[in-house]
């Protein structure tokens, strides 16, 4: 949110104040009629108006909806994360199926904000809990203050997030859960945390409004612009499916992709990314149409296994590729062509699907 919208907001608040001293005199102007002289002079009538709202800050504001914009990503990954490992490949491992930050974990123009808006101080907070995860199910709250896991106090402060990362690597090999303690209202709470098996592709946001998505291979990251474009979660899925697809059969590593895609996704996640460096199709090459064919087949599989409707895929994908045309290069379409092979693959992929629910074998293809 810019600096200015706040500006115009205060203004407007401060409007009802200046009706004050009009309306005090109007009011007293009606005790000028002479009383007689044995009563008191009555007390000039007074006028309370009651302070305005405290008026957020721009970062405030900002940090609210990026938060917000985080929060919808897990929400529609979590079950195509959760229920996909064995289409994940190599790429599926255990998780313990939350997020945690610190007041550090956003650049320094918000660790004012976050401690204002989301209570965040040295320790690390839970603030996303993967969808189904065994997180979920032990119930895991946003807001739990990370204090121990396995007896192992957590780290604090700036690098918190990575010593904890350093800590929690080897205690979850070999495990089907891990003991947490947390604060939660002023009290110390143990937890035992299931490990949720799950693809272990990181999601990201990218902040740009270039309407894109990108995978390289082990993560994936969806622009604000896209985020923006999908009229619903069930659109989102068919995107980020797709980009998930195209990390489990490594295509970006065969395309020799992987480093420039990790490059740009490095870019998008800063608060401010340089632009210069996205001109054009920011050097990465269009998906042939063999290899954008096999994601889609594969992403119908992700999407069916994880609940979402894949009728309207074909659909959505052809309404898409008309609104942001090939020739918008920095938009999806442009690495990602609307051929009439990918409509057939995902035709025939749902057509596959439907056979199989309709005799209860494995979704796989």
């Amino acid at each position: 949110m810019r600096r200015t919208t706040t500006s115009s907001r205060t203004r407007l608040l401060a409007t009802p104040l200046a009706g004050v001293l009009p309306v005090a005199l109007l009011l007293a102007a009606c005790t000028s009629v002479p009383l007689p002289p044995d009563n008191p002079v009555l007390p000039e009538p007074r006028v309370t108006v009651a302070p305005p709202p405290p008026v957020s800050s721009a970062e405030e504001e900002a940090l609210r909806l990026l938060v917000a914009q985080q929060d919808r990503l897990y929400q529609v990954a979590g079950p195509l994360l959760v229920r996909n490992p064995e289409l994940c490949r190599n790429n599926a491992r255990n998780l313990l199926g939350f997020t945690a930050k610190n007041k550090y974990s956003y650049s320094s123009e918000f660790v004012n904000a976050a401690q204002k808006v989301f209570g965040m101080d040295e320790q690390l907070k839970v603030m996303g809990v993967l969808a189904q995860s065994g997180a979920a199910k032990a119930g895991l709250q946003r807001g739990d203050t990370l204090l121990a896991i396995e007896n192992q106090p957590m780290p604090q402060g700036q690098n918190a997030e990575r010593q904890a990362g350093a800590i929690l690597g080897p205690l979850l090999t070999g495990r089907n859960s891990v003991r947490l303690t947390v604060r939660r209202n002023g009290a110390e709470l143990p937890l035992t945390v299931p490990l949720t098996f799950a693809c272990a592709f990181g999601i990201e946001l990218g902040n740009t409004d270039n309407v894109n998505a990108y995978g390289d291979g082990y993560r994936v990251l969806i622009t604000r612009g896209m985020l923006n474009a999908a009229r619903s979660d069930q659109e989102l899925a068919y995107v980020m499916a797709k980009e998930m697809a195209h990390n489990a059969l490594a295509h970006a590593n065969r395309q020799r992709m992987s480093a420039t895609i990790g490059g740009v996704i490095d870019n998008l996640v800063l608060i401010r990314p340089d632009m210069s460096t996205m001109a054009g199709t920011a050097g990465i090459l269009p998906y042939p149409a063999d290899l954008d064919a096999a994601a889609d087949k594969l992403s119908m599989y992700m999407l069916a296994r994880a609940g979402y409707n894949i009728d309207n895929a074909p659909a959505f994908w052809s309404r898409f590729a008309t609104q942001y045309p090939p020739s918008m290069l920095n938009a999806y379409t442009a690495l990602h062509p609307a051929t009439p092979a990918r409509l057939s693959a995902m035709q025939a992929a749902i057509k596959d699907i439907k056979a199989k629910q309709a005799s209860r074998r494995p979704l796989v293809p």
